[in-house]
């Protein structure tokens, strides 16, 4: 499988609503960043489906190389 591709060195604050499901792009082709468009197809990556516990802000990984899909844990600061 390919690598993921770094859509951005930073995180993506998203306004999410609870209940609400979201696809987050894992494999950093999607031109909806940060989520999935289905750009996917024929990688071998798949989005990651984020259920929102409650209503607030969220903030998706950029770079794709978190360790907490979907969510940024500071990665790209190493990259």
């Amino acid at each position: 499988m390919e690598k993921a591709l770094v859509a951005q060195k930073s995180p993506y604050e998203v306004e999410v609503e609870a209940g609400r499901k979201y696809a987050w792009c894992a494999c950093g082709r999607s031109r909806a960043q940060p989520l999935c468009d289905g750009s996917h197809k024929g990688t071998g990556w798949n989005p990651v489906i984020f259920t929102a516990e409650k209503s607030q802000t969220v903030y998706f990984c950029g770079c794709k190389q978190t360790a907490d899909r979907p969510l940024c844990d500071g990665t790209h600061s190493s990259l």
